[in-house]
């Protein structure tokens, strides 16, 4: 009899175990990375994304809950209709459980309402409007590390603190560019400032010629950059080479990458004022961390990059505490578990499906200042999350209850 009832023990002890891991649907957990690998945004995302993401699955030790976990990787090359195709066919065909990155803005929403379709999970790290988790919120995705109000408030405080009461944009002609020219719009006319005009130009752009004298004729003391990757770059560089920034003028990039700086130069870059989620030379730990990508890529983390290490850690450890990555409870616990990594050391999801953390204003350093290579920020402030981010109350997320 003791040994049958042994033996009966054992048998149920087994098919717990078997009924535990069995909640991983077809054995794997499967990341899809939708990037920039061959535009405008591959420097800021793209393969260093793809670097940072495969660093979290290896720190996590390549599987969650006795599963391997497979990394996909594919180009969106800026379209939302190609990354539309991949998203269904990774969901539909390699049952793919999270898709990540999703760069720029079209292919973010055009991704996040195919995984709310098919109940998968969608996580944007390298796009920035805060259209994604304001009015086009779902309950299947989240927004990792920055967006267009946070670059807004910490940049446009603080121009308009040291003189910047009158602003003229030079804005990317889609949603992103759009949605960053309204937020530090609003930032602007809340201080007290003015806005003199905007101008629209198409993405990817190489001359900033006519926009930029457009700009400097409106006799704005701030020509905002409401644009991203290479438009910035080249719009800062133009800027530079016609002297309007030494004729009294500030150009402001409101979203701006070290990887921009290090193609701009401090030559052209020196002085401006930018707001970031992620430094590599911020303290002991970042600077471990970036070595350790650096070995890799060759060149310093951007935030973006360094976002996709901290969205790719929290999903895994949210798995493991859900027991399943199905996609509800997975959500659950990643809005119940506190982000708590070296990226972001103490980070909170909403309900909004917005990540809430502390920011960095930072201001680029002269070319006499820099000691080493990629040493490029002063830090001037850490903005707190409360501050950073859109409060809730003056969300319009539809799922949230009035």
């Amino acid at each position: 009899m003791k040994l049958r009832h042994s033996s009966l023990v054992a048998a149920l002890l087994l098919a717990g175990s078997v009924s535990a891991t069995a909640q991983v649907s077809n054995d794997v957990v499967k990341i899809g990375v939708i990037t920039d690998l061959s535009g405008l945004y591959s420097d800021l995302s793209g393969q260093g994304s793809i670097v940072a993401a495969r660093m979290a699955i290896d720190d996590f030790g390549k599987s969650v809950l006795g599963k391997p976990i497979e990394l996909l990787t594919s180009d969106s090359q800026n379209k939302a209709d190609v990354a539309s195709a991949r998203a269904r066919e990774w969901i539909d065909q390699q049952h793919v459980d999270v898709l990540m990155d999703l760069v720029p803005t079209n292919v973010a929403l055009a991704v996040m309402e195919i995984a709310q379709q098919k109940n998968k999970l969608a996580i944007v790290v390298g796009s920035a409007s805060s259209v994604i988790t304001n009015e086009k919120c779902t309950a299947t995705s989240a927004h990792w590390m920055y967006d267009t109000y946070s670059s807004s408030v910490g940049t446009g405080k603080a121009l308009l603190k040291r003189g910047g009461s009158s602003w003229y944009f030079l804005t990317a002609d889609y949603a992103f560019g759009k949605s960053l020219e309204k937020d530090v719009t609003d930032v602007v006319t809340a201080g007290g400032g003015k806005v003199l005009g905007s101008a629209r130009h198409p993405l990817n752009s190489s001359d900033f010629s006519s926009f930029l004298l457009q700009a400097q004729a409106s006799k704005a003391k701030v020509i905002g950059l409401a644009n991203a990757g290479g438009d910035t770059a080249n719009a800062v560089k133009q800027a530079g080479e016609f002297g309007i920034a030494g004729k009294g003028t500030v150009v402001a990039p409101l979203l701006m990458f070290i990887s921009d700086v290090h193609a701009i130069g401090l030559k052209y870059a020196q002085d401006m004022y930018l707001t970031e989620g992620f430094y590599w030379d911020y303290n002991e730990a970042t600077r471990a961390w970036a070595k350790r990508f650096f070995a890799v890529q060759k060149k310093m983390p951007t935030m973006a990059q360094a976002g996709m290490y901290s969205a790719v850690t929290h999903y895994l450890k949210s798995v493991q505490a859900a027991g399943t990555d199905e996609t509800t409870a997975v959500m659950k616990k990643m809005r119940e578990t506190p982000i708590s990594d070296v990226i972001m050391p103490k980070g909170t999801l909403r309900a909004d499906g917005r990540v809430v953390h502390d920011m960095l204003l930072l201001q680029v350093k002269k070319p006499g200042e820099s000691k080493t290579p990629w040493d490029y920020y002063k830090v001037v402030d850490v903005i707190p999350a409360g501050e950073a981010f859109r409060p809730l109350a003056q969300s319009a997320c539809p799922m949230l209850k009035r």
